[in-house]
This record gives C-alpha cells, structure tokens and sequence, in this order.
C-alpha cells in the first residue's frame, strides 16, 4: 500500500468521502514519520445517512436463506486466508503489534467468521407444550440495524465476534472502527462485500469524536449498540441510547493473576510476563498487577525481571521483535505518565528503561516492560487501568489476604491463578470478582467458543459475547406464536 492511501467510507451502497471533505492522517506508530493513509473524518450527517442506508436496504438480507448467509461469511473467512500474510503486514504497520500476532489476529478473525456462519443455522425458535389441539412456538427475527463500535487493540478480531453474529442472523450492521485502525476496518468491509455482503446491509463510518458517536448511537433506527473500549466511552453510550436500544458494552480491565506458594516460580513468571508484556500491554484482558506469596515472592520476581529483560522491543515488521510501540501518542504520553507516577510515589522499579541493553527505537512510540515490586495496593498504580506494558508485584501472607486485595478494584474482567491446588482452583472461581476466570495461565488470551465478558465496570452485564449458550440472542428478537386449530 502506498503513502498517499486515501481511505473512503461506504455509505449507501458506495465509497465515498466525508461530505464535507474532511479527512485524519495515520501514521505507524514504530515508525511517525510513515504515513499509513489517509481517511474520512465523517460528520454526524455521515453517520445519518449511512443509519438511514442500511435501515432501508437491510431488508433483502433478512429475507435471505440462512444456508446463502452462512456461505456468505464462510467466503469471507476463505478470503482473509488467501491474503493473510497482507493483511497482516497492514495491521502491524498501522496498529504496531509484531507481525505473527497480527497474523494470528487475521485467522482468528476467519474463525470467527466460520464459526458465526454456523450460528446462522442455529438461529431458530422452540416449541411449548400446551394443552389441546394447538401449538405454541416461538420465532426469532434480526432486531434491525446493529451498530458496532470496536477499539484499535483487536482491530479485527473484536470487530468479527460482532458483526459476524449480526449478519448471520439477518441483521443490517453499521460499523464504526476506532480512528487509529481504519485501514483494518476498511479492509474488513472490503471483504464482506467481496463475500457477498449486499451493499445495502452494511456501512462503514470512519473517524472518531463524541460528536459523531452520539449521532450514530441516537439514531432512531438503531435498534442494538455493541460496544468494546473505555469505561467512559461506553458510560457515555448507556446515556445517550436510553431505554430503547438493546446494549453489550464490554470495558476496562485492572486484572490480577495470584500466585500460591506450591505454584512453580518459572511457570509462575511466564504467566505474569506473558499477561503483562504480550501486545504491549494493550488488552482489557492483560495482567497488570501480581499478587505473589511471600514465601516465593522474591524467586518469582527474579524471574519475571528476567522474563522483561529477555524482550525484544522493536518495529512489528521485524521478525526478532517481542513487543512493538503502544499505539498512539496519547497511549505513549499515559503509560509514561503512569510511570512516573510510580516513581513519585516512591516505588521500585525492579525493570524499566533504565536497565535496557539497548537504547528504545526512535520516531516510534516505545516504552520498556516495566516492573514495579513490593507495590502498595493504595497505589495509582495498582488501582487504575494503565493499557500499558507495566506491572506490579505485591507480596501477601495468604490467599485471604490475595482475594481481598484483588477484589478493591472497579473493574472485574479477568483473573487467572497459579497453583498446583484444584481445590484451591475451584473456590477462586467463586472468590474472584471476575468475568473471565484463568487456572495457570495468563489472563490475556480466550478461546473463541466461549463466553466472553466482564463484571463490575467492566461491563454493563447483559449480553456475553462470542459464543455459548444466549450470546446470539442479542442479535435478535423473539416472538411467541399461537396456533389453534
């Protein structure tokens, strides 16, 4: 793809510009001074017309077979595929995560494509028993026009476990991409019409503002809003779409991952690194604090130090790289920030820049993993989300004594836990103040069959994503009908 890029959105069955011209640049953030393209600073007429779009031509698809929907998103699938290793290349250059993670993204993304394109078989009703000679069942329909509004970590990961179900069941999707991916949301769009998406069913609206969320979000032809990103993001849209507009916002993390004493250290460490440094950090699912027993505290932490020092930071594109640059330049300034704050505070640093071998890339947002030790859980640190490759060590007596710590946060999406104890593993899963619940493994990282989801302000708590029992029914309505003879 060349510099000049010039990024359209689809609107009403064609691309077109913002209408009043207006466009944002993207650069790649291991690199600033490449241009990744530019694209459509779309305004609230833009995001009318694309609603009103779809909310007329949606109705084609709901009325098309569900054997023709699912070999739809299957051809999608089959496309991401051919072009995986493309695909990939733009991701990492526009978003900064390593190369393989970002292949890994794109086939987890035809995955999820497969897997919805089976859903849309699935997506029926039931029957009740009643007594004499009548029936009474009940039919699922497509609530309407489906709004997605999809963060910059999981690009298209993310956006695929949301649009794939909305489509399967017959439902016209507007999508919005988050304003530092476009091109990944471009592409996506690209794909599904390939695949045989009517132009009609969906829209693709790019930029970003509170002006335009609002507008997209209020729209009276919306009828459901799935949202992943900020607390504050998806408080704002709990406001604005009132009580008529089914909601799944999905929100911040503050995860911990404990560690008992017959837990082995270097699994131990691994879990912890992993969690933390994977993907820079970036994820609502990353570890940023460790609750470790005093016994095998300071053995752990050695070798999570070891597990930091070991990491290559670097450009994405590079094959030897570990962990790319944060995303943007408001993601740099805040884990800096964060940083220091630990400092101020007085805290160790038992790794971080200081102790690089190798000084950080330039003209790239970088940070090193960082490890603060022997963290106080009234710590900023340990009480707000940081989105960043840091975390914090806190040494404990006991389980109790973890459990309660962990809990103090806001947020509650995932935990995971270290331990050789299985009885000690099945009372976690009821102690912990979380969604997603992981016994010796990183708290980032789930699998696609599976509910997906948080509680607390981690979530607004009503419909799961991904898969599993009831996550389809967001996607659509039902209706009780009786037949009498």
């Amino acid at each position: 793809m060349s510099q000049d890029f010039i990024g359209k959105n689809f609107i009403g069955g064609a691309w077109v510009p913002a209408s009043n011209g207006g466009t944002f640049e993207r650069r790649n953030p291991a690199d600033n001074e490449d241009v990744v393209g530019h694209f459509p600073a779309s305004t609230p007429e833009d995001a009318k017309r694309a609603v009103e779009g779809v909310d007329q031509g949606r109705h084609d698809w709901a009325a098309t077979d569900p054997e023709k929907r699912m070999t739809v998103l299957e051809k999608a699938a089959d496309l991401i595929l051919e072009r995986v290793d493309d695909l990939a290349r733009e991701l990492t250059r526009e978003e900064g995560k390593p190369l393989g993670s970002a292949t890994m993204e794109w086939k987890r993304t035809a995955a999820n494509f497969r897997l919805y394109a089976g859903e849309a078989l699935r997506s029926l009703g039931e029957t009740f028993p009643v007594a004499g000679n009548s029936l009474v069942c009940s039919i699922r329909e497509p609530v309407g026009v489906v709004l997605a509004i999809t963060p910059w970590n999981f690009p298209v990961s993310i956006p695929s476990r949301k649009i794939g179900p909305a489509l399967a069941t017959g439902n016209g999707v507007v999508f919005k991409p988050s304003e530092v991916t476009p091109l990944s949301g471009q592409r996506m769009v690209e794909i599904l019409l390939e695949a045989g998406v009517p132009e009609g069913a969906i829209a693709l609206v790019q930029g970003g503002g509170a002006e335009l969320g609002t507008a997209l979000v209020t729209a009276p032809a919306v009828k459901a809003v799935t949202f992943t990103g900020s607390f504050a993001t998806g408080s704002a849209i709990h406001q604005a779409a009132g009580p008529s507009k089914r909601l799944q916002l999905e929100m911040g993390g503050k995860n911990p991952c404990i560690v008992l004493e017959d837990a082995d250290t270097e699994r131990a460490a691994q879990i912890i690194a992993q969690g933390a440094f994977n993907l820079t950090g970036q994820a609502c699912t990353a570890t940023s604090r460790a609750f470790v027993m005093d016994s095998i505290y300071d053995e752990v932490l050695e070798k999570v130090v070891n597990k930091a020092r070991a990491i290559k930071v670097g450009n994405g594109l590079d094959k030897n790289t570990k962990m790319g640059p944060l995303a943007t330049q408001a993601q740099f300034d805040k884990v800096r920030e964060m940083i220091e704050v630990g400092k101020a505070e007085g805290l160790r640093m038992a790794y971080g820049a200081d102790d690089l071998e190798t000084p950080l890339p330039q003209n790239g947002f970088y940070v090193a993993p960082t490890v603060f030790a022997d963290v106080p859980n009234s710590s900023r640190l340990a009480q707000e989300e940081i989105f960043g490759p840091v975390v914090c060590l806190h040494r404990v007596n006991n389980y109790e004594d973890a459990i309660r710590q962990a809990n103090t946060v806001e947020y509650g999406l995932a935990a995971s836990l270290v331990t050789r104890d299985m009885g000690r593993a099945l009372s976690f899963a009821h102690d912990i103040e979380a969604g997603v619940i992981k016994i010796n493994s990183a708290t980032g990282g789930v699998a696609l069959t599976a509910p997906f989801g948080g509680i607390k302000h981690s979530s607004n708590q009503t419909y799961k994503e991904q898969a599993g029992h009831g996550v389809m029914d967001f996607y659509t309505t039902t209706k009780t009908v009786y037949l009498a003879n």
